[in-house]
């Protein structure tokens, strides 16, 4: 499983860096020690922490792009066979499911806890409201 910052964790999180670090203390996340010494939490663990509470991630890829709907999250789930696959993105509060071929995830190196964003470029946008139209 991939492996992150706790500066990282943090902000998929939408706590502090002591949040994560009490959480490591209290043994909520299990922590190691990456190469250079630096304490690093497993990114799928945060992905479950992420599914309760979290807020949405700034988009890191610095890619500009036409559709304006991008949602940065943690992958939660990946089903596949052969050919096709189903990725689940945990994207602050919401959940993102893609629909994709299996060399796609490979070619991706999509994995549990992998950060990925979900881009969403549609011709349908439907807008409801609490309550209805008068």
């Amino acid at each position: 499983m991939p492996l992150m910052r706790i500066k990282d964790a943090a902000a998929f999180l939408g706590v502090s860096d002591d949040t994560v670090r009490r959480w490591v203390d209290s043994g909520a996340l299990d922590d190691e020690t990456d190469d250079a010494g630096r304490k690093v939490v497993d990114s799928y663990r945060v992905a479950l922490l992420a599914r309760e509470q979290a807020h949405a991630v700034a988009d890191p890829s610095g890619v500009g792009r036409s559709a304006r709907n991008r949602f940065v999250g943690l992958v939660t789930d990946i089903k596949r066979d052969p050919v096709m696959a189903q990725v689940e993105l945990q994207c602050g509060p919401f959940r993102v499911v893609s629909l994709m071929s299996s060399e796609a995830v490979e070619d991706l190196g999509l994995e549990l806890g992998s950060v990925a964003i979900a881009v969403v470029k549609s011709t349908t946008v439907i807008v409801e409201t609490p309550g209805g139209a008068s």
